[in-house]
Order: C-alpha cells, then structure tokens, then sequence
C-alpha cells in the first residue's frame, strides 16, 4: 500500500499577534498664570498665558483659550482652538478689542491626540476702564479724572465715585456720533436727596443742536423734582416728538405715584428707553437692584429723530426752567441703539 501525504504550500495556521491599542495618554489641566485675581489692566486685548499641562507620553499637544463675562464660563465671547504649545508656558491674545471696563473670566485646556485634558480652573481679569463714542453707541465710565464729554460750569472728579455735578447751571454734553430714533440713556446717580431746591431738576436729558433745550422740538428729559416740584420729591420726564403736539408727560396723578425719598448714600440706575415705547426705570444698586420705580407709555405718534442728537447730563436749560441736580454724582453712561450689554462697567463694580 502507498500511502500519499499532501502538504499545503506556504500554508501558516499559527494564530496572528494583534496590533496593540495605542497607549492612554494622561493629561493634567494648564494652570492659569496671567493675568490673574481680578487685575485691572491697562489693554483691551490681553496676553493670556498658562502655564503647560504635563503628559505621560511624549507628543504633539496643543492648547483652547475661552474668554467669558461670566465666572460660569456660560457666555463664551472669545474661543481659540489648535494653540501650539509653548516652552514651558503658552499664551494667546484675542485679534480685537475686548469689551472696556468689564470684569472678565478665562481658562484654558490642552489636547493631545484624541485625549483633552480638564479645563484649567477660571482666572478673571478687568479690562481698560476707557470710554468710546462711535455710531449708535456711547460709553463714559467717568472715573479717573476724565470723560468723554464736555464739562460745564462747576463739576467735580470725585475718583471712583464718579463726576459731580455742582450746581443747577453745571452739566456734561455728549455730541453722538449718529442720531437714535430708538434706544437706552442709563447712568448710575448717587447723591440724590429729597428737598433740592430745583422744582424740575434734570437727571439727565436730550435734544437736537442748538444752546437752549427749553424751545427744542426733541426735548428728552428725566427729572427727579425738588421743593415746588409739584408734588416735592416726584420722579417725571418730557418727551416732544418733533412737535408740542407730539409732548408725552406723566399726569399730576402719575407724579404723585412717582413720589420717592432717594438717599444719597445709595446708587440708582436710572434707565430710559425709547421708541414705540417710553419706559423709565429705577434700580436701587444700593439695595439688591431692586426696582424702585418704572412707569411706561406708547409713544403712538411722532418720531424721536434729534439732529445732530446731543445728551446731557443735568440739562443746559437753566435759563428756563431749572437745570440739573445740584450734588448728583454719576458715573458708568451708556446711550445707545441696543439695550446696555449687560456686563459693561462691570470692572466698576466688586464682585458679587
């Protein structure tokens, strides 16, 4: 018998050795390093600098920036990703402005390969408290010994607290850049005290050019009233929309509401918007921010439409009928076509 053996040519049943899965990659968070415990900064566009996560192998590792106005991280307003990592530490620097005299919060964390490290714990800064007027916006944080504005008759830098008015003939002028059909003047005032001598004392006002707002066709005025200010102590305001015709103004029973004995050791935002809607606010900052007064009124005929579009605060109508609150101190204006950004002037403010 011839027994036949086959054999397979280049047959190889030996079981294959698997590729390794790549190795992990332990990654520790960059650590803030500038700046850093609320700094005030003298720059609207910071260097940020952290100092570099480790690795527990070598490779490629790159860097995310976020910047917020809140310490939550909530609200990013600047994002940078695929930042190289740097010799020992890594930095970034926003390509614009950020916004001015605001509180800002900021972390950071690194990639390498599929791996991203924890976010770095959040560092917060303030940047450069510096005003700007350009079209549809102005801003005058009014500290530091200096405004935007024009400064009239007797007034006072009183350092963080803001600028003073002195007398009822004494104001800021504010030439904006465009003319707003519609918008928001706020300010914060402290100062305030029932009793003043001025019967219609301006906290703030409006109108078109010209040296006299009495006879302007776009007077725009808030006014916290004094002795004779029928009632005394009463929160009022006066809108003309191009005409007498087009005049909106509390009644004597709506002044009465508006009576309020303000103190002058606390802060109040006052705050008027217009355009189909006039509405005045009052903000106890002082107490919680509580609101302390708001009356609104359709404005159901008439434009607003001042030009040019000059603010004040006081009013310069002194010849007239009386001008600004004598002693109100103010700081932290905004007039604009949007509502105030809720986080501008927060560099003025500690922390709550």
């Amino acid at each position: 018998m011839v027994l036949l053996l086959a054999a397979a040519c280049g047959s190889d049943d030996s079981p294959s050795t698997p590729t390794p899965p790549p190795a992990t990659v332990t990654l520790t968070a960059p650590t803030p390093d500038s700046p850093v415990n609320d700094a005030q900064l003298s720059t609207l566009r910071p260097e940020l600098k952290v100092r570099n996560g480790t690795a527990s192998a070598t490779g490629t590792r790159t860097y995310e920036f976020q910047i917020s106005d809140q310490s939550s991280g909530g609200s990013v307003l600047y994002s940078a990703t695929g930042i190289v990592e740097g010799s020992g530490t890594t930095s970034y620097t926003p390509p614009a402005d950020l916004q001015p005299a605001t509180r800002l919060y900021w972390r950071a964390r690194m990639t390498q390969g599929t791996t991203t490290s924890d976010w770095s714990s959040t560092a917060q800064f303030r940047t450069k408290v510096v005003g700007f007027n350009r079209p549809g916006e102005l801003y005058d944080p009014l500290i530091h010994e200096e405004t935007i504005g024009t400064r009239f008759g007797s007034t006072t830098f009183m350092g963080a607290s803001g600028l003073k008015i002195e007398s009822h003939g004494s104001f800021v002028r504010y030439q904006l850049a465009s003319t707003l059909t519609s918008g928001e003047i706020s300010v914060e005032v402290e100062g305030l005290y029932p009793g003043n001598s001025g019967g219609k004392s301006r906290i703030f006002s409006m109108m078109d050019g010209g040296n006299n707002m009495f006879v302007s066709k776009y007077l725009f005025n808030v006014q916290y009233r004094g002795v004779a200010g029928n009632p005394d102590n009463a929160v009022s305001y006066k809108l003309l929309l191009g005409d007498e015709s087009f005049k909106y103004e509390p009644d004597l029973a709506a002044r009465q509401n508006g009576v309020r004995n303000l103190s002058p050791s606390s802060t109040y935002l006052w705050t008027a918007t217009w355009g189909s809607t006039f509405r005045l606010t009052i903000r106890d900052l002082s107490n919680n921010g509580n609101v302390i007064y708001d009356r609104s009124e359709a404005l159901f005929a008439g434009t607003y439409n001042p030009a040019p579009h000059t603010a004040y605060l006081g009013a310069n109508d002194a010849c007239c009928e009386t001008g600004s609150f004598p002693g109100a101190i103010y700081r932290n204006l905004w007039v604009g076509n949007r509502s105030r950004p809720s986080s501008l002037g927060s560099a003025l403010h500690d922390p709550r």
